[in-house]
């Protein structure tokens, strides 16, 4: 066994095929599947399996998996550690959910690079299942899950079977964020039926893939309307807020400014699904000085906002 052999069953991993890993990896299809299968034969593993759907990963092939993404991640860190006298670089990760309140806790982080010194930030907004699946190999330092606290069980044995740390930063109840022209605005209680003529804003990828449709389904509040427009980043979704008053979006708690900023308000609705928010990171992973920093944002925005 030896690094090159990593990257092969990693890439293999990321692609689900072998001939598309071989294109990848500008090698031969013959010759990438003898290298998978001297390196299970040294092991005494399967990694991988064919199916009609494609390659899959075995349970001895991602506990396999997870310890040679470790290993090139660490590896890559060390090259780069080392490589140009870019021993100072400073760095942070985050993989997360769409959310005003997180996002200005990033850039708080943001605000503390030295301008001396090298830096790469990295933080990507996505769903929960796409988050862990960054943490889990390597390409993220920490995530932060969203989810239902109907599905809380679901999530806490996932974290335990994927060997990850994780701590709650809070529980909240969903808002509706409409535009303050929004007839919406002015009313006290609001009901499923009060939003049954009006369009939802939804995130482009929200569901968590492993779950059935009937459960992801249970995972939005998107029975209240029978329209919707998907977006996949947050600016065009205040906007489209902001531009039409017959628009809504079920939010965690925004910060003032940007209410303010977008003319919008936030009300409180009947039937809001309850969510936690949890920081995940892998066990095998010491929290840096920037994390520390993000959190302690976290912690702030909580105060401010929950």
């Amino acid at each position: 066994m030896n690094l090159l052999h990593l990257r092969y069953a990693v890439e293999i991993s990321k692609t689900k095929s072998i001939s598309k890993a071989a294109e990848n990896l500008f090698m031969g299809q013959p010759n990438l599947s003898r290298a998978i299968k001297e390196l299970e034969e040294s092991l005494g593993i399967v990694i991988f399996e064919r199916s009609s759907r494609g390659i899959i990963v075995t349970a001895a092939g991602e506990e396999f998996l997870q310890y040679a993404r470790r290993i090139l991640n660490q590896v890559d860190e060390m090259e780069s550690l080392y490589r140009d006298g870019q021993r100072n670089r400073q760095k942070f990760s985050a993989c997360v959910p769409r959310a005003s309140y997180i996002a200005e806790a990033f850039v708080e982080v943001a605000s503390q690079i030295d301008l001396q010194q090298p830096a790469e930030f990295y933080y990507k907004e996505t769903n929960p299942m796409h988050t862990i699946d960054n943490v889990c190999s390597g390409d993220y330092n920490i995530g932060i899950v969203r989810y239902q606290e109907t599905f809380a069980q679901y999530f806490s044995q996932t974290f335990a079977d994927k060997n990850l740390e994780y701590r709650p930063i809070v529980t909240f109840s969903y808002l509706l964020l409409v535009s303050e022209r929004s007839p919406l605005a002015k009313k006290e209680n609001i009901s499923g039926d009060d939003l049954h003529d009006y369009i939802e804003v939804l995130h482009g990828d929200p569901y968590v893939p492993s779950f059935s449709a009937t459960d992801a389904k249970r995972t939005s509040n998107d029975d209240f309307s029978d329209k919707h427009i998907h977006v996949f980043e947050r600016s065009s979704q205040f906007t489209l807020l902001d531009a039409n008053p017959n628009t809504y979006m079920w939010v965690s708690p925004i910060p003032k400014k940007l209410l303010d900023a977008y003319h919008l308000v936030q009300r409180p609705a009947f039937g809001a699904m309850e969510y936690t928010d949890v920081l995940i990171y892998r066990k095998d992973y010491q929290l840096t000085p920037f994390d520390e920093t993000f959190l302690a944002a976290l912690r702030k925005k909580r105060a401010q906002l929950f």
